[in-house]
């Protein structure tokens, strides 16, 4: 009778060990536990049921896909595309740095416009493929790193050498009248009538050594087909304002930009704005020159 009881309650004890032993198993630092997916060692096996048919299936034949599964959440993730800063179709300040930073590095040859273009983009692309990035044609964070690694911070001069600057606040002296207001600091010509602004077109001036004067004049000869008898040079578009200094279309300024200068006149790079500013202009308006 005693060896009867005895082994009675060392089964108790060895069920209750048991099910203690689940439950700590069950929690981990006061949460639950993510159930087990793969099949416990030897030594676990006292943690198994006993019933044959609940046991996890050891043939692979029999495991389903899910059985091999990683745990929930444990999988590493993919590392985040990196950010598209600029696009085929933008246009700002940015797209002009940047554009300007690609001709640093000989990717580019145009511009700085402000707007990205085909040009662009294929520079892009050519800088992307050169350093083993996606050749995407959009400029992201990964691409504009490695090239500001590479170039300076450009300069007002190559920001704007072929134009493109916003125009600077108007002189007090452009706000009545008819006005052709000129500023050398934004360099642009401004087509003013009466304090309002209905042109705006890029300029740029005489050097060093031959100036462009500043003040106030007036158009006192206008000439279409223009040619300079002092440089032999043709001025389309001509409106003369002070001596030989007028402001006219320049083809140099169309093709190369502010990397040249006048003899003191004022050059006009676009030739479609220029026509229809000098069809407007009369003799007698005012011209005025400032920084």
């Amino acid at each position: 009778m005693r060896t009867a009881v005895l082994r009675s309650s060392i089964a108790v004890t060895g069920v209750l060990a048991l099910v203690a032993g689940c439950k700590a198993q069950a929690v981990e630092g006061g949460r639950a536990a993510p159930p087990l997916t793969s099949q416990p060692s030897a030594s676990d096996s006292s943690r198994l049921p006993t019933d044959a048919s609940s046991r996890p299936p050891t043939d692979n034949a029999s495991r389903s896909p899910s059985d091999d599964a990683e745990p929930t959440g444990s999988a590493t993730p993919s590392p985040a595309a990196p950010k598209i800063l600029f696009s085929p179709g933008d246009s700002s300040k940015d797209v002009r740095e940047l554009q300007a930073r690609l001709r640093q590095v000989a990717w580019l040859f145009n511009g700085p416009t402000g707007t990205y273009d085909d040009t662009t983009t294929d520079a892009v692309k050519g800088f992307q493929g050169k350093r083993g990035l996606p050749r995407t044609g959009r400029t992201d964070t990964v691409t504009w790193q490695r090239l500001l690694n590479m170039t300076h911070e450009p300069g007002k001069w190559e920001l704007y050498q072929f134009g493109g600057q916003p125009p600077a606040k108007p002189d007090p002296r452009c706000m009545k009248g008819r006005v052709l207001c000129i500023s050398k600091t934004s360099r642009t010509l401004a087509w003013m009538v009466d304090g309002k602004r209905l042109m705006t077109t890029e300029v740029r001036f005489g050097s060093e050594y031959t100036p462009t004067r500043e003040g106030v004049f007036p158009v006192y000869f206008k000439s279409r087909h223009h040619v300079s008898t002092l440089y032999d040079s043709p001025m389309p578009y001509a409106m003369f304002f002070s001596g030989g200094q007028a402001v006219h279309y320049s083809e140099d300024f169309a093709a190369h930009g502010y990397a040249g200068a006048s003899h003191g006149c004022v050059n006009v790079k676009d030739e479609e704005k220029i026509a229809k500013l000098f069809a407007q202009v009369r003799n007698g308006d005012k011209v005025v020159v400032y920084w």
